[in-house]
């Protein structure tokens, strides 16, 4: 018997409902606010996202999903969904003196060590925003995933931390005085950490190894590096999150571990998944979309790992929001099938938010109502009963006490509305 690809995984029908339920309410949310849908393609040249991710980050170099098609032509997986994002949209004209909305959703691909909350492949929600140089964008994009959190009851569970990392010059000094900084140390820096400082010093900031964090403890501050521009525009965002009554906290050894990344970062963490902490995060990247090969174009934009928002879901809320099966009509009379389909029908117009089963495979009575019974439905209808007619049903109460009850279609719909 085949088995899944290592690190890829099936969502079965039991575990669909809660994936559909969570992005439907942060679809609802953010169509709210005026944010379109774009929909990307699984591949890309993987130039792309070398030019845009970051030669030297490790997604670029140890992780990327890379072949060579008929052409020879190197095509990637996409890792992450903001590179294609802005490809898309300055490809089709839509960003130069525009504004834009955008979020995206689905599957991305990584070669990463498999373990819970971490998949290779893994779906995200991405939000992004084009044309707004301002701080009240990024204000914006927290409000809205802080309500998204608040509504499927797991904003007590995360803690949002934020940073600023300044313009590319300020990173460009701090990255010098980091790396004099860390050099000495080099012989006690892990084999990971090692290879950062010749490519990616900031992510040592980030490490989770604990002797890396002692070091890193002492190294200069980003903070300390950041221009006077760089530093209105954080504080203004700190002012726009306190108006509004979001909890933060400032993090400075946040910095992100994409090389696009300028001014204010953002993340969500919980620690309720363990090592698995960052479900959601994001921040500004002025200068991407120019080194793309597009004009320059203000950008912010965040990633939701659905994946861990699931887990956590799981955990708090149980079946929340789970569908139930509200009707299972039962066959009685297998010749009067079509008519059993036809009234679901007008059942399903009159009631959309209702739904219904029709029993298929034959049985008598008491089998089918014991399939009905564990099928969780609330009621059943007796479709063709010799009391009924095509006017009126037979409508027995499954959960509660009021029997059966020979009923019209409009007393069938009220009573299940009053109930």
């Amino acid at each position: 018997m085949h088995q899944a690809v290592r690190g890829m995984r099936d969502i079965l029908p039991a575990d669909t409902w809660r994936w559909s339920h969570l992005e439907r309410k942060l679809f609802q949310r953010l169509t709210g606010a005026s944010y379109s849908e774009i929909r990307l393609p699984l591949m890309e040249f993987t130039e792309l996202f070398a030019r845009g991710v970051g030669e030297a980050t490790d997604i670029v170099e140890k992780e990327m999903y890379t072949l060579s098609d008929r052409d020879g032509l190197s095509i990637s997986l996409r890792p992450e969904g903001t590179a294609s994002c802005v490809r898309a949209l300055e490809e089709h004209g839509l960003l130069y003196n525009k504004t834009c909305r955008t979020f995206y959703s689905g599957p991305m691909f990584r070669y990463e060590k498999p373990q819970k909350g971490r998949y290779r492949q893994f779906y995200q929600m991405g939000v992004e925003a084009f044309g707004f140089g301002g701080p009240d964008i990024e204000a914006e994009l927290v409000l809205l995933i802080t309500r998204y959190f608040e509504e499927i009851g797991l904003n007590q569970y995360l803690k949002l931390e934020i940073n600023t990392l300044g313009s590319h010059e300020d990173r460009g000094r701090y990255r010098e005085a980091l790396v004099s900084y860390l050099t000495p140390f080099y012989r006690e820096l892990d084999e990971d950490s090692q290879r950062r400082l010749l490519t990616n010093p900031l992510r040592i900031l980030d490490s989770k190894v604990e002797k890396i964090r002692d070091i890193v403890s002492n190294a200069p501050k980003l903070i300390e590096f950041v221009g006077a521009h760089a530093r209105e525009h954080f504080e203004r965002f700190q002012e726009l999150l306190f108006e509004m009554n979001l909890s933060f906290e400032l993090n400075d050894r946040l910095v992100r571990g994409l090389d696009y990344y300028t001014n204010t970062v953002f993340e969500w963490v919980t620690e309720e998944l363990g090592s698995q902490g960052a479900v959601c995060a994001g921040g500004r990247y002025d200068g991407l979309v120019e080194q793309l090969g597009g004009k320059s174009t203000p950008a912010v934009g965040l990633a939701m790992g659905l994946d861990r928002i699931v887990l956590l879901h799981e955990k708090f809320q149980g079946d929340t929001g789970r569908p139930s099966l509200d009707i299972y009509i039962c066959i009685l009379d297998e010749s009067k099938m079509d008519r059993a389909f036809f009234l679901r029908e007008v059942l399903s117009d009159r009631l959309p938010t209702i739904t219904i089963r029709v029993h298929m495979g034959g049985g008598n009575l008491k089998k089918q109502l014991k399939r009905a019974d564990a099928s969780g439905a609330g009621w059943a209808i007796l479709h063709g009963a010799e009391e009924s007619d095509e006017k009126q049903l037979v409508l027995k109460d499954l959960r509660g006490e009021k029997g059966q009850m020979l009923v019209s279609v409009d007393e069938l719909i009220g009573t299940i509305c009053s109930a």
